[in-house]
Formats: C-alpha cells, structure tokens, sequence
C-alpha cells in the first residue's frame, strides 16, 4: 500500500511537471515575443504566433480526450509530451517567423493531450474525497508556471537569447515522460469505439479559416475580395458540418446535449469570452510596454506577473467562497473584477506607466481565478460522472477557441491601426506593418528617425487602445452570461 501511494505520488510529480509546461507556455512566450519578433522579423505575424499554437491546441483537445478513453491514458498522454517537446525543439531552431510558426503548431498538438488527460489520470488514481486536496495542488502549478514564466522569459531574454525560452522545456519534459512511462500503470478495457476524426477534421477547417479571415480581413486580404468571400463561406460550411455531424455520431467529440444544461452552456460561452480576454492581455501588454512605453523585456513580464500572482490566489479563494456562498455569487465577484480590469485598460497609455498596466492585469488574474473555479465546480455537479471528462474538456475547448480567435481578431484589429497610421503619413513607401518591429529593441529604435517612430509609436498605441476597448466590451459580456448561470444545477 505504501508502495503503490509511493508511486501515485510520483505519477503525480510527473503530471504537474507536464502541467508546468504547458501552462507556462503562454506567459513566457509571451514576454519573450518582442524579442522574437526583433531577431525573425515578421510583425504583422505577431498574432500567429500564439493563434497557431492555440488552433492546434483547440482542434486536438477533444480528440485525445476521446483517444484516451479508447487507448488508455498512458500512450496517449506521453505522445502528447513527445509532440510538444519535438515542437519546442523546433522553435528554439527556427530561422524564420514562419517556421517558427509551424514549429507552434506541433507544439500545440501536444499541449492539446497534456491538459485534459492530466486531469483524467488523477480523477483515476485518486478517490473523490482525495480530489478536491489534489486539485490544490494542480492549481498551484497554473499559479507557480504564471508568477514564473514571465520573470524566466525576461531573463533569458535580458541575460542569454531568445531560443532559451524553447529549450528549458526539454530536460523537464524528459522527467515527466520517463515518471509517466516508469510509475504508471492502467488495465485498459478493450472496448469497441469510434474515434471522431471527421468532427476533429471540421474544427481545424472551420477555426483555421476563421483565424484568417481575422487576421487578414482588410489587411493582406480585401474584406470585398472573392477570396475573403469564398473563406467565410468555408467557415460557415465547416461550423454546419460539424454541428450536424456531432448531432449524428455515436461518439462525437463535444456531445450536443451538454449544451441543454443552462450551467454548462453559460459556463462554456463565457468561457469563450474570458478566453479572449487572456489572450488579449498576455499577448499584446509586452508589445505596449516595450515598443511605447519603452521599457525591458522584464519590466514588459513585470505587467504580466501581477496576473499570474491574482489568478491563483483568487482561484484558491474561490474554493473557500464557493462553500460559503455558492458558485454563482463567487463567479459574479470574478465578473466585477473582470470590468475593474478592462476600464483600467481602456484607460492605458504611455503617460500612465507599468504600474498602472500591471494594476489592470491583476484584477483581470483576479477575475479569471474567481470565475473559472467557478464553472468548473458548477459544470462538474450538473453532470454524472460518465460525462464529467468529456464536460470539463468541452469547457477547456471553448476557452481555447476563444483564446485562438482573440489572438486572431485582436491582432487584425492592430495590425489594421498600425497600417493606417503608416499611410495617412508622410513616411516613405518602404515602411509598413513590419517596420513596427524596430519598436521592440532599443538598438532598432534608435535608428529610427523620429517622426517614424513618432508614427509608428502612435499606430501601436492606437491600434492597443482599440484592442483593450474591445477587452471592456468582452469584459461587460463575460459579466452578463455569468449572470445567466442558474443558481441551482438543471
């Protein structure tokens, strides 16, 4: 006995270090893209960066859910290590935006299997009376990986190269896939079921195109043109593919009746909305911070660590306030810090300084860590514990859609500012979304004659001042679907 709890403690160990790495993804990328984008080139790709990884990660999640259940736990979560250590690799040697680009894309296929399976693995190790001291501990992985992330991502920045921020996932990776492969054991049951590649196919058409069209939409590609035209009409087709075909398949990958459960449909929109509103914060804050404000790649993780530090804390207080008086009450509480957040936003400019950008994260962390407690504890008593797995991964796609399509609007949204700061100019022809890029190192700035970096600083700040607007707007959403959330489980 003492034995087995030895080595359920290390299957344990291991499952946060592969947690570790995917939840500290974002933040430290994040914090070291200026940097990247100096190096590689390539601003008006900024977006994609982070859309890619979260575009693979969204169309794959579900699918290795549903593998997991076929396959067994183990296999599949360790193809999820390999892949997103082989992507990792990729990045850290990637020569170009776009390669780095693709390199995302497999590492998000990884991170597609981390999240959910991790999950699974301890709601199968552990009894229910276990759980709730164990999902301590996953929680303090999300706010270790958050307060550390952009702090590692300044450093090795500031003190050795931007590559490094790719290859510390690798010694770590290795642990947690040799803990896994050594110490966990599992009698699979050999049942026969379908595996949903259609659905999975639908959501890759359907998103990946729909990110374009964000992205591009009146930028490379004219809103009018017969290609956007003939791209929205793919994404329209590819949403109504997969609807249908989900109503129809015996094991799809997000079961439409989920949906019927007033709890779990409030709980996943706003999840959606929420997800947007990470992105928008933990994607584009280094950019302002570095390229207008001026300052270093860590002061930049500084804006973003006070975040980090909020989620955590809040989502432990959650637990304690979920018991006193209710999911609902609790997830308005994050709502309200979720507006607080977005108003300080809306208010950013260069004059205001870190300070007041790092007050605007922390009550964006707060909210995020009040409110997603929230709707976890909300959908997991609204469904038995058949659909438990698939319930909670259906909530962690729809915030990784709205993540994937923030990044994707969001950054169409700045991109387009920037554009047209640089024509109503009197700069020369050479200069376009790109030349954003000599923002982001202080040797690049420099050389910049000053009305260039006068119009290039103005396109930036104009351009992030709409995208946190749009963040107060997503903030007021997210507040009124939560209160649409029942009271009392369906």
């Amino acid at each position: 006995m003492k034995k087995d709890k030895q080595k359920r403690g290390l299957v344990l160990a291991s499952i946060m270090l592969a947690m570790f790495l995917a939840a500290i993804e974002a933040t430290i990328v994040s914090t070291a893209m200026p940097s990247i984008v100096a190096d590689l080139g390539g601003f008006s790709l900024y977006s994609w960066v982070f859309s890619a990884y979260l575009l693979t990660n969204a169309a794959t999640v579900l699918l290795f859910g549903r593998l997991a259940d076929v396959f067994g736990r183990k296999p599949i979560f360790m193809l999820g290590i390999s892949l997103f250590l082989l992507g990792a690799v990729l990045c850290a040697l990637a020569p170009s935006m776009n390669v780095l680009i693709g390199a995302r894309l497999v590492q998000g296929m990884g991170a597609g299997a981390l999240m959910p399976i991790a999950t699974t693995i301890v709601g199968d190790i552990y009894t229910k009376e276990e759980r709730a001291k164990i999902q301590g501990y996953l929680s303090s992985v999300w706010g270790i990986s958050a307060v550390t992330g952009p702090a590692l991502g300044g450093f090795f920045v500031d003190l050795l190269s931007w590559p490094y921020v790719f290859w510390m996932n690798i010694p770590l990776g290795l642990l947690a896939l040799f803990g896994i492969l050594f110490f966990f054991k599992e009698e699979v049951s050999k049942e026969k079921r379908s595996v949903d590649v259609a659905g999975s196919m639908w959501v890759v058409i359907t998103v990946s195109t729909l990110m374009i069209i964000l992205v591009e939409g009146g930028v490379g590609i004219d809103w009018m043109s017969w290609t956007m035209l003939s791209m929205i009409v793919v994404a329209l087709i590819g949403a109504l593919a997969f609807f249908f075909h989900e109503r129809k398949t015996d094991d799809p990958m997000m079961p439409m009746d989920l949906w019927h459960i007033r709890s779990i449909r409030y709980a996943n929109l706003t999840s959606l909305t929420t997800g947007m509103i990470l992105i928008g914060v933990s994607s584009y804050l280094p950019a302002f911070v570095q390229g207008v404000m001026e300052q270093s790649a860590t002061v930049a993780g500084f804006t973003l660590t006070t975040m980090s530090i909020g989620w955590p804390i809040a989502a432990t207080v959650a637990g304690r306030l979920i018991l006193k008086i209710g999911f609902r009450p609790t997830a308005i509480l994050g709502g309200v810090s979720l507006i607080i957040g977005g108003i300080i936003f809306s208010m950013l400019s260069p004059e205001k300084g870190p300070l007041f950008a790092a007050m605007g994260s922390l009550f964006i962390g707060i909210g995020m860590g009040l409110s997603s407690t929230s709707f976890i504890v909300s959908i997991q008593n609204s469904v038995d514990w058949k659909k438990r797995g698939i319930a909670t991964a259906t909530n962690m796609f729809m915030r990784t859609i709205g993540s994937a399509v923030g990044a994707a609007l969001l950054g169409g949204i700045l991109n387009s500012q920037v554009a047209n700061a640089i024509e109503s100019s009197s700069l020369p022809a050479s200069f376009s979304v790109d030349s954003a890029n000599s923002l982001l190192r202080k040797e690049t700035r420099e050389l910049l004659s000053q009305e260039a970096l006068l119009v290039l600083q103005d396109g930036l700040t104009s351009g992030l001042h709409l995208v946190y607007m749009g963040l107060l707007v997503l903030a007021v959403l997210s507040f009124l679907l939560i209160l649409r959330i029942p009271k009392k489980e369906d």
